[in-house]
């Protein structure tokens, strides 16, 4: 996708604000603005100013003005691409910003391809690839968490243990590539116990950034918490009171949910995707099944599960029917909430004999609350919070986002995984070199090191136009 020698130009701002960017990176860059923009101070020349500099003036084609605009200047390499680049600021009309790309054009600009700014930053050593990707990852954020991870990533956290990583490997690398060279002489240039104590500190390094991926992607995608329960538990109601709106339809008729309701909630920074679900019990009614069915596949892609009962009935029944939730979750790795609902219908004597009576087991909450009279949330919100992220994060913890590093760093633990097994069972030299050199190709596969033109346009085309 990289058109070298060529000039790009695209909006760089969405439509809805009073202000729109249009952003030009290449090397005409100055000589096409110097066609079309005209300083207040006549004195001044584009060609000679320096970089990082805000000029007012005027858009115009021939006589005709378009608009009144700042012109901030860029010179290479100090710039977002790392080549002479210019960003009007001009009013946001729709009829401004296409006049002023057609001018753009009409002296020799090409329209950018999405993510056409954001690659010629990668390939003029602006940045890595993950922190490319993490460019894509902050412009879709749509919470405090996801920002973070994105931010932190796209400020070189990753990259930076990669780098480290990949730096110890590479030497011990070419320290068994020397071994290889004087075979016959039965030389040794690298320490086995140092080299076995090195790759166990990688492997371990490599499994934990493996395993966060899964909280990492449901961060950026929204974790996912399934509000499951007995028909007329009030499961809706809890939905509407989470969401402070009638987003679910609330009825004394028992199987009203008959379809999953989703809606999004952020709770200290982090977005979490409730969804509301389809009673559990055994019904003859086809679409009730289907709905309940649902209800199955949610409580499966879920983080958290609240299992919604009521303080109407007696502790056996509600024992049992958690008992058939665990079943449910079983081996999934899910956390269980319990909820207790419409608590105020009690006192608070019953409310505590009630609570000794149910089961519940060491990994599993216990809340009684009131959805109707919305008591009890609070706590819930912070448990929810508490089981999705605090506990499974540590706050200078880097995080996986992204698919594409989590499957590298899986390869790269098997490949330290058999030279563990091949430094134990004394294997050859060779053989020890080649699980070396292929997990570091996977970690240059991660900040693109190491990549093919194929992994590039993948990754670049799903940026937006204008990054």
């Amino acid at each position: 996708m990289l058109r070298k020698g060529e000039t790009i130009c695209a909006p760089a701002t969405s439509a809805g604000g009073a202000i729109a960017v249009i952003r030009m990176s290449g090397p005409q860059s100055f000589t096409i603005t110097e066609r079309v923009f005209f300083a207040s101070d006549k004195t001044l020349d584009i060609n000679k100013q320096p970089g990082n500099m805000v000029i007012h003036g005027e858009i115009r084609d021939g006589l005709e003005i378009i608009d009144e605009v700042l012109l901030t200047v860029f010179r290479a390499p100090r710039s977002y691409t790392g080549e002479d680049s210019v960003e009007i600021s001009c009013h946001a009309s729709k009829y401004i910003i296409t006049r002023v790309l057609e001018l753009l054009l009409r002296y020799g600009a090409i329209a950018a391809l999405p993510g056409e700014f954001t690659q010629r930053a990668f390939f003029n050593g602006k940045m890595d690839l993950s922190q490319a990707e993490a460019v894509a990852d902050l412009v879709a954020s749509s919470s405090k968490a996801s920002h973070d991870i994105a931010m932190n990533q796209m400020r070189g956290g990753f990259s930076a243990k990669i780098a480290k990583l990949r730096s110890v490997l590479l030497r011990f690398a070419s320290l068994i590539e020397l071994e290889l060279d004087f075979g016959e002489e039965d030389v040794e240039f690298a320490d086995r116990q140092e080299l076995m104590k090195i790759i166990m500190e990688a492997k371990g390094l490599t499994d934990d950034l493996a395993s966060s991926f899964s909280v990492g992607n449901a961060i950026k995608n929204g974790i996912p918490v399934a509000i499951i329960g007995k028909p007329n538990s009030g499961k809706s109601t809890l939905l509407n009171a989470l969401l402070n709106e009638e987003r679910a339809i609330v009825s004394e008729i028992p199987g009203t949910t008959r379809d999953t309701i989703e809606d999004t909630i952020i709770i200290n920074g982090v977005e979490y995707r409730f969804t509301d679900t389809a009673g559990l019990r055994d019904t003859s009614d086809v679409i009730e099944n289907l709905g309940i069915r649902k209800t199955h596949e949610k409580i499966g892609q879920s983080s958290v599960v609240l299992f919604v009962d009521d303080i109407l009935d007696e502790a056996g029944p509600i024992n049992r029917r958690i008992s058939n939730v665990r079943d449910i979750l079983k081996g999934s790795g899910t956390s269980l909430i319990i909820l207790i609902n419409k608590s105020d219908l009690l006192s608070s004597g019953g409310v505590a004999s009630l609570k000794e009576q149910i089961i519940t087991q060491e990994d599993e909450l216990l809340l009684f609350i009131s959805a109707k009279q919305r008591t009890g949330l609070d706590e819930l919100r912070r448990e929810v919070d508490d089981l999705a992220v605090k506990k499974k994060l540590k706050s200078d913890d880097v995080i996986i986002t992204n698919i594409r590093h989590y499957e590298a760093m899986i390869n790269v633990s098997k490949s330290l995984g058999r030279i563990i097994s091949g430094i134990d069972e004394k294997l050859p030299e060779d053989l020890i070199a080649i699980d070396l050199r292929q997990a570091i190709h996977y970690l240059g596969e991660v900040t693109g090191e190491i990549t093919s033109d194929e992994i590039l346009d993948n990754i670049f085309r799903n940026f937006c136009i204008g990054k």
